[in-house]
């Protein structure tokens, strides 16, 4: 049962399933559910046996540090996040007795944000099997009016869309969606179901008033600014376009496909420039052009002709672009009155040129001056998304994730279509001062077509009569005065106009502590303590805190907590890739355990060659409460020869001493080992130098190799079938028969560096999931070891 309640655009959402056992003896139930990334879980709870476990929000380095104390008194399972595009995977299981039941509630709530001139709410059902009682309801209630609702599902059939009731007042809306067990079968008599994908609910608000909407609801106010017909301003823009080696293939083709369509899209009166880099930085024209259809046609051309090559200079070929804009200033060649952004496309990082991302950031920053935007588009998984985030989030900018897939064109048309039409810039919204405090963000650098602008604040003063609103915006100012006051006393819930403030005060805490580039320590700082408190009042699951639930006591005990984090895009725990050249396909795995476990990786007994790494931690815990961990130190013993080798992030040790950045150990036409220093900057606050492990002519090896890479070297017997779709529609699932037995993998990549040492080249293969469970030999704490030079 999902019933989701709409306040104004902020949407409290409750998941509710209830499972029975229908066995003769006790069984694990399974309860997994998607919610949309932008949305904050508030609360979890388990009913069994007419008992609740509530869960709770904690700082993530407390809820961890009870987590490991329940892992530390034996077996655990927990609660697992998995990203898509949209989504967030949250799952848990539960032990039920015989004939019990188990009821599952998640609630979580986030402000609905508009989007090309519509809101939309996005609910993924996968219920796997048929429901008894299956039930989506929607109540939407917008005192500003409703203008209109749509919705639709991806599983919807003729014989299913006639069941979406829809109801629709001036101010409200109902959805209802209820198929019976019957209506839900995907075929007569089978037990398989129709209902598996998103119900989508798209709509907007009249927007008559110039000033927007005010609500103000239990001493909160709530301000929407979305003006309607404002004239477009003219845009100049500079497309910088990535060209390097990397983009071959389908990624090429899909930015020449969307490039096409949104140089059709531009305006007359905008001007444009185009730039492509790889080592290289080569502007289509030495200056900005008019987009008349004739400089359109031409410049089409010109993208067609686009082909892959070289490295990528980043830094340089923003910087090319800087200088564009502001000459097209300088010469007077544009409007006055018009818009100045740049929009960078890359697939990969910067190698050539500055490479070093915070300089790049900082010259970037420096060169644009806060006069023009930087919207940023990472394109693929090899893309350091966080980079460009930071970079355009500094310059009234923002980055966006493009996937490979087949939609990639449509994704980089959409992007495009957000932000080609601003309306307004330098937007200041102000309100009495003596009669509000606490306010969020009140200045915008620009509210574009279809999007909306929100402020929330508290009011200091309950009787007010009369509420003053001003807008500035570039060449604007306007007064004037509001004061609505909702009285739907069943649409208000636990006085959404606080939780929508809060909401928004922790998100732009979060976005100020990780992108504020001249802030200092201690302004960060109170920027994540104020948000980690705020996190906590308002019990949101957020990067700064876990939920913890403890579950019921067990035939074995009492079971371990759950916790329950937010994603984050860094993965940096130890990756291991075989390659199998005679299918002409790779296998890979990553390792998670806690700094400074070391791991045999190889074992020869013949020549008496041994292998072993050791892993190490983030500097600190990262405000996300996720430790990465990596190769630093490696040491390798060829008993025959007597040579004992130690590499470190540091320095190499072989009974003298020696430094240099790659070490290729050739042992007497035998085994290669090829070890290669992966930089990181050096003030960064978390992350640390690591090495990565190759080896090269692996087949050379006795037979007796083993270790957690060298049982691998003479190749592996397996097959895969059943490829259907996964987590994330590029990443496709599969069923693996290995070893004797059955596992499901995902179609993924890992970055091979020993053919290309600087940027490495991504190689496809089945990513087998929890430590190479079922791949390897027994299990991964097997491999570990209690010195860098001990055997198992």
């Amino acid at each position: 049962f999902v019933d989701c309640t709409v306040t104004s655009r902020f949407a409290h959402t409750v998941m509710t399933s209830k499972a029975l056992n229908k066995a003769n003896i006790s069984q694990e139930i399974f309860f997994e559910v998607e919610l949309p990334k932008t949305a904050y879980i508030t609360n979890f709870s388990m009913e069994i046996e007419n008992q609740v476990y509530v869960g709770e929000v904690k700082e993530k380095e407390k809820a961890k540090k009870q987590y490991d104390a329940a892992v530390s008194r034996g077996q655990t399972a927990g609660l697992v996040k998995a990203s898509g595009r949209k989504m967030e995977k949250f799952s848990v299981s539960v032990n039920i007795a015989a004939q019990s039941n188990v009821t599952f509630t998640l609630t979580y709530e986030e402000l609905l944000q508009r989007k090309l001139g519509h809101y939309e709410i996005q609910t993924r059902v996968k219920p796997k099997q048929l429901v008894e009682e299956f039930k989506i309801v929607t109540n939407i209630y917008e005192p500003q009016g409703i203008s209109y609702v749509d919705a639709h599902a991806t599983f919807l059939s003729n014989e299913l869309l006639p069941l979406v009731e829809k109801t629709v007042t001036e101010k409200k809306a109902r959805i209802y969606f209820s198929p019976t067990l019957e209506q839900q079968r995907s075929c007569a008599g089978c037990e398989g179901t129709l209902i598996d994908g998103d119900f989508i609910i798209k709509y907007d608000v009249n927007r008559a008033k110039t000033l927007g909407d005010i609500q103000i609801v239990n001493g909160y106010f709530v301000h929407f600014f979305a003006p309607p017909d404002l004239p477009r301003v003219p845009k100049n823009v500079v497309f910088v376009i990535d060209r390097s080696g990397s983009m071959s293939g389908t990624k090429i083709y899909q930015t020449k496909e969307a490039m096409l369509a949104i140089l059709k899209d531009l305006h007359e009166e905008d001007y444009f420039g185009i730039i492509l880099f790889d080592s290289s930085i080569d502007p289509w024209k030495d200056s900005l052009i008019k987009a008349n259809k004739e400089n359109v046609d031409e410049a089409m051309a010109f993208i067609k002709r686009l082909h892959d090559r070289g490295a990528t200079n980043i830094n340089d070929a923003v910087l090319r672009a800087v200088d564009l804009l502001r000459q097209g200033r300088s010469d007077h060649i544009v409007p006055e009155i018009s818009i100045d952004m740049i929009i960078l496309l890359t697939d990969g990082m910067p190698n050539v040129g500055e490479s070093n991302l915070p300089r790049i950031q900082e010259n970037v920053h420096a060169a644009i001056g806060g006069n023009m935007s930087l919207f940023c588009l990472g394109f693929g998984n090899d893309v350091d998304y966080r980079f460009l985030d930071v970079m355009g989030k500094q310059n009234k900018g923002l980055a966006r994730r493009i996937f490979e897939a087949s939609d990639a064109t449509l994704q980089l048309q959409g992007f495009y279509e957000e932000v080609s039409s601003p309306l307004l810039s330098e937007v200041d919204l102000r309100y009495p001062d003596n009669a509000v405090d606490f306010i969020t963000t009140n200045h915008f650098d620009q509210l574009f077509n279809g999007s909306e602008i929100v402020v929330a604040g508290r009011l200091t003063d309950n009787d007010l009569d009369n509420f003053l609103v001003e807008v500035f915006a570039q060449g604007v100012r306007k007064g004037d005065s509001r004061n609505v006051d909702i009285d739907e006393e069943e649409y208000i819930f636990g006085d959404f106009t606080e939780r929508l403030w809060a909401y928004l005060t922790i998100q732009q805490l979060l976005e100020k502590r990780s992108v504020n580039a001249t802030g200092s320590e201690d302004e960060k700082g109170n920027a994540t303590a104020k948000a980690l408190d705020m996190s906590l009042l308002y019990n949101f699951v957020t990067p700064l805190t876990s939920m913890v639930v403890t579950k019921p006591e067990t035939e074995n005990g009492t079971d371990s907590p759950l916790v329950a984090d937010k994603l984050t895009e860094v993965d940096g725990d130890p990756h291991f890739l075989i390659e199998l050249p005679d299918r002409d396909d790779a296998l890979c795995f990553n390792i998670n355990d806690k700094p400074g476990t070391i791991f045999n990786l190889v074992k020869d007994s013949t020549p008496g060659i041994l292998v072993n790494g050791q892993i190490i931690g983030d500097k600190k815990i990262p405000p996300d409460g996720k430790i990465n961990t990596y190769f630093w130190r490696f040491g390798i013993i060829h008993r025959t020869l007597g040579v004992r080798l130690e590499v470190t992030t540091r320095d190499i040790s072989i009974f003298q001493d020696g430094h240099r950045v790659n070490l290729l150990v050739t042992l007497r036409d035998s085994v290669k080992f090829l070890i290669l220093l992966h930089k990181v900057w050096e003030k960064h606050p978390y992350h640390r130098d690591y090495l990565g492990f190759y080896t090269l002519d692996s087949h050379l090896m006795t037979p007796n190799v083993h270790g957690l890479l060298g049982q691998f070297y003479h190749g592996i017997e397996y097959e895969v079938t059943d490829l259907r779709p996964g987590e994330v529609p590029e990443k496709p699932d599969a069923t693996m028969y290995v070893k004797g037995q059955e596992l499901n993998v995902t179609r993924g990549w890992q970055r091979d560096f020993r053919r290309d040492e600087k940027n490495g080249e991504n190689i496809p293969c089945w990513f087998i999931h929890t430590n190479g469970t079922g791949l390897i030999d027994g299990d991964a704490t097997d491999y570990i070891v209690s010195g860098l030079f001990k055997t198992v």
